[in-house]
């Protein structure tokens, strides 16, 4: 088995089958797919039953409603050589496994991929993103990383405990998740290098009410995470200080709406810089495979 994809997934069920759709389009059969479903109700049984006979799935239930818990559940039974874990509304272009198996074997030491998100609309997605592919670093793993687009080895990914679920979707740091595992693993010095054409598309929610909703959550995330994992003093404030401009500029503009969206992230990454338990080095422990 060459790869486990890990899709963790709560209160979507049509979203689920039209990744399911990219998936099948990929034209391989060397993957598997591990849906952790953290719904109170049934709504994927009929999809797990429309695509158990074209493609390998699973589909574990689990009762704790947190994105890392899901996906650290299903990377503890993936049997694949390469993990990756894409969201429950994200799609695949053709082709992106195999320019990932492409890349795995033509460098031994390659640990981590990672790429950029992709809009439905064409062009990148929410974020920012380097522009030119290459070795990632501390000063660089900020606008190269996004959670549904990191592919591991396997036993990399379980030797660094996977996610760390204190962060992510569903905990007070709620995003940047995928940053400090990329860090976790070059502080051991494992390769990562980020590829700019390896995109994988999901709805770009950027100023959207949703993302305004979450921007402090959000924003304490990456506080967090670029504390934690000592960035460069001239990275963390560079996104300590770019949100007061977007705040400026929104409202000479006008544009109250996304004046709140820049407020709320500034207060929340400059909360989780200085919260406690950014001072700590990360501790988590290896995961191991399920009996």
């Amino acid at each position: 088995m060459r790869f486990s994809l890990v899709v963790a997934t709560l209160g979507r069920d049509a979203d689920v089958a039209a990744l399911l759709d990219t998936l099948l389009a990929q034209g391989r059969t060397d993957f598997e797919v591990i849906i952790v479903d953290q719904n109170d109700d049934d709504r994927l049984g009929p999809i797990e039953a429309g695509y158990a006979a074209r493609l390998p799935l699973r589909r574990l239930r689990s009762s704790v409603r947190s994105a890392n818990h899901a996906r650290n559940l299903g990377l503890r039974h993936a049997r694949g050589a390469i993990v990756t874990f894409p969201d429950d509304d994200c799609l695949y272009p053709p082709g992106v496994l195999d320019r990932v198996d492409a890349a795995f074997a033509a460098d031994a030491a390659l640990h981590v991929l990672t790429g950029p998100a992709a809009s439905p609309a064409g062009g990148l997605g929410s974020g920012r993103w380097r522009t030119e592919s290459g070795p990632i670093d501390l000063a660089n793993v900020w606008t190269s990383v996004i959670e549904f687009n990191i592919f591991l080895r396997r036993e990399t990914a379980l030797a660094l405990g996977g996610f760390d679920e204190g962060m992510g979707p569903g905990s007070p740091f709620g995003s940047a998740e995928g940053n400090d595992l990329v860090c976790r693993a070059m502080a051991r010095g494992l390769s990562a290098r980020y590829n700019a054409a390896l995109r994988i598309i999901h709805p770009d929610k950027r100023l959207s009410d949703v993302a305004v909703e979450r921007a402090e959550r959000y924003g304490r995330g990456l506080g967090f995470a670029l504390r934690r994992n000592g960035a460069p003093v001239s990275t963390q404030f560079t996104f300590l200080v770019r949100p007061l401009g977007g705040v400026v500029a929104s409202v000479l503009r006008g544009r109250m709406h996304d004046a709140g969206y820049y407020w709320m992230t500034f207060r929340g990454r400059f909360a989780g810089m200085l919260a406690p338990e950014a001072r700590r080095p990360a501790a988590v422990a290896p995961l191991t495979e399920a009996g």
